[in-house]
């Protein structure tokens, strides 16, 4: 064992001698290159701000004179010196053939620039700059040799500070380098460079000395590869020796981990970081961790697809040590100007307890999530939208994943849709085809349409004249329109849907609606509505049901079959507007006040239906029902009741309805409108309404319902509504308390009874409101802000989609990142302004219903008690200070007298790292802890997750 440990220690040590970064900034080949590159004698006074270009033979030859214009002796004196001028030209020609350098050499010095052209040595001082090709070197000095093709770059040391300024910075296309020294060669494209900081893609490469190759390749010799922008970084990994390939990879030898200037026992002997912006495929690194009921396990690694540029594909697995396992697939696709959307599965296999034990099992749940969207530009006739998320009713109790998103983990119902619509706007007609699927998670129930079409004609007037001359007539304000509805669903449990038998356990049929109206103007005031609906149903089966008197059961006979069953009725209804305006006394009110307008819309419809329970239909039969004591009675049934739509309902309608709207609103005067007034709404909306049946035998009144909406503020509006019984309750010859058929409240005197009423009432408040109210209150002005892109940016997070990734939490760590382009505010004294932001949402539900358990009954007031229902929901967020964020969200529940949902979130930036915790203190407890890097590229390295599993839950104490 000691000589194990020996083994693994001495390891350790070779790496990290091996890693060691001693700075030694210039090399003996950085001092060789300098002194064979330097000259002093033969220099040429320069002056500041000199440029020079060495033109090329080609450049000079298109340089002419026009020799008809020349006398002979100028003549044979040009022709001279053309000659003389050719052969120079050839000769600098091969030079430049010899040398390499095929294309002019631009070269600036600010300061000053002295040149040998004997040697072909040009010193440059102050913010020089030479250019060759698309090389682009810019230094405090350079030392160019033109001869060699040697350039050499250093900075300059600042005699205020010691510190090194002026460092060049080199520009080979789109590769950029920044370093203390460097020398470079124009020909082989070589060079050798000290002190050397670059960035490839989100990653910064730092090394004591490296060489560039011929194809742009660095060799870094104790070199530093870290993430973090700053010049002093608050990590790096310690290269021994790295090879950067720039736009592709590095390849690096032993290495270890260094935070805050720290080295870590933490070190690899090799490894490797792509550098790509170009979209490719690649591997998913997995997060580790242990849970309690599933064992240590390897989650969320995978490979990632990149199929083309329209459409991606990840696939994720996760294996347990007890045996559990699972898959999933997510693909995104999009194609411009035509669709776009999303793709998500998950298979899992979970594993419950240990074999051979009570309490093992085996148990398997998947979820599908789809959403698909068309554009409207694709094609404005036609378009196919999906919400699809569908889930067995195990799989947020297994996925480990929902144990810290409370919201999807309690989740009741969900709700799935595909459906495609057309139109043919020629003769007003759409179709609108697809599937829909209702989900109950409690008690795995689920309900499945497919499919479902419906058939629409738009309402248009059939008696109107193409080319009309005079006055409308009458009939020409006849309306019609259609809709028809073919539907095949069912309602079952989740594990006998694929069981179920289409004859037997599915609901088909399809239904015809055509409604028939006009509107018509009396006396310029009243509007009349006359209208007629019409309605058709198509059923598959129907059944016949009889009573066994020696089983003493109900026998129900299906048969299947075409049957058409229809109903009709008819309605006329009146309406019209009612003003009132009051105008105060000037006097005692003055003139702030200008009138307020009352409108009343008094409104009364009468509608009538036939008996569709009378014999002549046959929607309605009866059989004789003989119980075990010998008690006879007729059982009333519908032989069309087991269809997708039911008969028409038995009795006959001769219904009157009342309803009254009330509307007040109120005219001041105001500096702030162009018109000089204002209007306020005092009173939205007041609606009262009941009806009154005139062909009932038994409660022909209806309740009254009341309706009342007020605009409160610009953006919170109260609604009210509640209703009135009419009837009272009294004790039948069973003992047995029900409403009275027909003495009701109004009879007696008194108000109808107050039935029920339920209410949500919420706020939010936030540092700027309370600001923006105390200076409202001094009189200042208030400036608006507008918040679309805030809520823009918090939509983001809100897509729908099953991910591996807390999104509450995520959203928190983004909230607290620094705001580096933002300019600090400050205050009329010039100091940094005191900002903490805050925001605290506070909603209040309460609703009030009968209590109608027959033991609270009062015999007294022959009145059942009220059941009051409250509950109080609470959430916030508050930034401590720069890169701290908290939010938290929590609840109470009045009747149970218990605390509802409770999360909580903190996140911390620290520039390099993120750190996050969220927590669940109720119902259940979990927590959830993450620190990792922020940068894409080692986000999957550097991290440490900390979660707690669903069956070991934090105790608190």
């Amino acid at each position: 064992m000691k000589r194990k440990s020996a083994i693994i220690l001495m390891l350790f040590v070779i790496l990290f001698v091996m890693a060691e970064v001693p700075m030694r900034f210039v090399s003996e080949a950085m001092r060789a290159a300098e002194a064979n590159d330097s000259i002093v004698a033969d220099s040429v006074v320069a002056v500041p701000i000199v440029t020079d270009t060495i033109v090329e033979g080609d450049a000079a030859a298109k340089i002419k004179r026009d020799t008809t214009t020349m006398d002979s002796i100028e003549l044979a004196i040009y022709k001279h010196n053309k000659a003389v001028d050719d052969s120079l030209a050839k000769d600098s020609i091969n030079r430049s053939r010899k040398n390499g350098i095929d294309s002019p050499v631009e070269y600036v010095a600010n300061d000053s620039l002295t040149y040998d052209a004997a040697s072909g040595l040009a010193h440059l001082y102050g913010e020089s700059n030479v250019k060759y090709q698309n090389m682009d070197l810019q230094s405090a000095e350079i030392y160019m040799s033109l001869d060699s093709n040697l350039v050499h770059a250093t900075g300059k040391m600042d005699s205020a500070t010691h510190e090194l300024v002026g460092t060049p910075v080199f520009k080979m296309g789109s590769d950029q380098y920044e370093s203390d020294t460097m020398a470079f060669n124009f020909k082989s494209k070589k060079g050798l460079i000290s002190g050397v900081y670059t960035q490839q893609d989100d990653g910064f490469l730092t090394s004591e000395l490296s060489k560039r190759g011929a194809n742009g390749e660095m060799f870094l010799h104790h070199g530093r590869y870290t993430t973090c922008d700053d010049p002093h970084p608050d990590f790096y990994l310690a290269l021994s020796r790295a090879k950067v390939r720039p736009g592709k990879d590095v390849v690096f030898g032993p290495a270890y981990l260094v935070v805050a200037d720290v080295p870590l026992p933490l070190a690899v002997p090799y490894g490797f970081f792509p550098f790509t912006k170009s979209y490719s495929s690649g591997l998913i690194m997995p997060t580790y961790g242990d849970e309690m009921e599933k064992g240590f396990y390897l989650r969320d690694g995978g490979y990632y697809f990149a199929i083309s540029d329209k459409m991606d594909l990840k696939l994720l697995g996760e294996i347990y040590t007890k045996g559990s396992w699972g898959l999933s697939a997510a693909s995104n696709y999009r194609k411009r100007y035509r669709y776009s959307g999303q793709f998500f599965f998950n298979y899992q296999n979970t594993v419950h307890g240990e074999k051979n034990t009570p309490d093992y099992a085996k148990e398997t749940s998947f979820k599908l999530q789809w959403s698909h969207s068309q554009d409207q530009k694709a094609n404005p006739f036609s378009s196919l939208r999906a919400s699809v998320n569908f889930a067995t009713s195990s799989y947020e109790q297994n996925n480990l994943t929902s144990m810290y998103n409370p919201q999807t983990r309690t989740q009741s119902t969900r709700t799935s849709s595909v459906s495609w619509s057309t139109n043919f706007s020629s003769i007003g007609m759409s179709i609108n085809a697809g599937m829909r699927v209702n989900q109950n998670m409690r008690d795995s129930t689920i309900g499945m349409s497919l499919p479902e079409m419906t058939i629409s004609i738009a309402q248009f007037y059939p008696f109107k004249r193409k080319k009309r001359a005079g006055d409308e007539r009458w009939y020409e304000k006849i309306s019609m329109s259609y809709t028809g509805n073919i539907v095949n669903e069912i309602n079952t449990k989740e594990d006998k849907l694929l069981h179920s038998s289409f004859s037997k356990d599915w609901k088909n049929g399809m239904q015809h609606q055509i409604p028939v109206k006009a509107n018509f103007n009396l006396f310029g005031y009243v509007t009349l509505t006359p209208g007629f609906n019409f309605t058709d149903r198509t059923l598959f089966s129907k059944v016949n049901k009889s009573w066994d008197q020696v089983k003493q059961r109900e026998v129900v006979d299906t048969i299947s079959g075409f049957y058409n069953v229809y109903n009709w009725n008819m309605s006329i209804g009146v309406t019209t507007k009612l003003y009132g305006f009051w105008i105060p006394n000037r006097k005692i009110f003055g003139d702030k006040i200008q009138a307020i307008r009352h409108v009343l819309t008094p409104s009364v419809n009468f509608s009538y239906a036939p008996d569709f329970g009378a014999s002549r239909y046959g929607y309605w039969k009866e059989y004789q029902k003989t119980d075990a004591e010998g008690n006879v009675t007729m059982v009333s049934y519908s032989p069309y009741s087991v269809g997708a739509y039911s008969a028409p309902s038995s009795g006959k309608q001769g219904t009157l309805n009342f309803e009254l709207g009330n509307n007040l609103e109120m005219k001041i005067k105001s500096d702030d409108d162009s018109t000089g007034f204002k209007k306020i709404s005092l009173i939205d909306e007041f609606r009262l309404s009941t009806y009154y049946n005139f062909a009932a035998d038994r409660q022909p009144m209806g309740p009254v319902s009341a309706t009342l909406r007020l605009k409160l503020t610009k953006s919170y509006t109260l609604n009210l509504s509640t209703s009135f019984a009419s009837y009272v309750y009294e004790v039948d010859k069973n003992g047995n308390i029900v409403e009275s058929d027909h003495t009701t409240y109004w009879q007696q005197g008194k108000l109808g009874r107050f039935s029920n009423i339920s209410q949500n009432l919420s706020y939010t408040l936030n540092n700027e409101k309370v600001m923006n109210f105390i200076k409202r209150l001094r009189g200042e002005k208030v400036e608006k802000k507008d918040d679309k892109k805030k809520r823009g940016e918090d939509d983001d997070w809100d897509d729908g989609m099953e991910t591996n990734i807390d999104k509450d939490m995520e959203k928190a760590k983004h909230a607290s990142r620094r705001q580096s382009n933002e300019k600090a505010e400050t205050d009329e004294d010039g100091y940094m302004a005191f900002k903490m932001p805050w925001n605290l949402s506070i909603g209040y539900n309460i609703s009030i219903n009968e209590n109608k358990d027959k033991e609270k009954f009062n015999y007294k007031t022959m009145r059942y008690p009220y059941s009051l229902t409250q509950g109080l929901n609470v959430s916030g967020s508050l930034a401590i200070s720069d890169g701290w964020n908290i939010n938290f969200s929590s609840g109470y529940d009045f009747e149970y007298k218990k605390i509802s949902m409770t999360t909580a979130s903190l996140s911390r930036d620290l520039h390099c790292f993120n750190m996050s915790c969220s927590i669940v203190l109720a119902p259940y407890t979990s927590y959830n802890f993450s620190f990792r890097c922020n940068a894409a590229t080692l986000t999957d390295a550097l991290k440490y997750d900390k979660r707690s599993g669903s069956t070991n839950a934090v105790q608190w104490y």
